[in-house]
């Protein structure tokens, strides 16, 4: 008995080291799904997120106006390019009803490089996933369900959370 109680413990440690310790990162009990998710790209083609499972998807919400937003998303266009992911799609969708030149000159000032600029659609994704504030990233698995949020600006290139995240590449 003695040894079969070590063992959990020793188990439960191991799983925990594992959950990056971010206090705004919350991941679901119970996987979610949603159905008929869509949102524009810069061109306003109508996007689709069912066409990218089989990815690990990261949905970024976020606006010009908002200075969290503008704090975290260098490490997050460093972590589109990072070696370590084969298979993440990284959306960073403005919610600020902003046009896309607004847009493009927020990313130009932050120098992002890597991620497009995407944008709501008329049925707010915002309504859809019940969104209390910007920045909130949600994150799905290959499959599309969604496994966990993040509620406010994080450092997305924070090493405990890349090695957490590669979990589920």
């Amino acid at each position: 008995m003695r040894f079969l109680i070590t063992l959990i413990f020793f188990i439960s440690n191991a799983l925990a080291d594992e959950i990056p310790n971010i206090k705004n990162l919350v991941i679901n009990k119970e996987l979610k799904t949603y159905d008929n998710i869509a949102f524009l790209d810069a061109n306003q083609k109508i996007i689709r997120l069912d066409d990218f499972k089989g990815n690990l998807i990261l949905m970024n919400f976020w606006a010009t106006w908002c200075a969290p937003c503008k704090k975290e998303m260098p490490s997050l266009d460093a972590l589109k390019i990072d070696p370590n992911f084969s298979s993440l799609e990284i959306f960073a969708i403005n919610i600020g009803k902003e046009h896309l030149k607004k847009s493009q000159i927020f990313f130009e000032d932050l120098n992002i490089q890597n991620l497009d600029i995407y944008f709501d659609n008329e049925i707010t994704l915002a309504k859809n996933f019940s969104l209390r504030g910007i920045p909130t990233t949600i994150l799905f698995n290959k499959k599309g369900e969604e496994f966990a949020r993040i509620i406010g600006s994080i450092d997305f290139y924070d090493k405990s959370f890349v090695e957490w995240l590669k979990l589920y590449d």
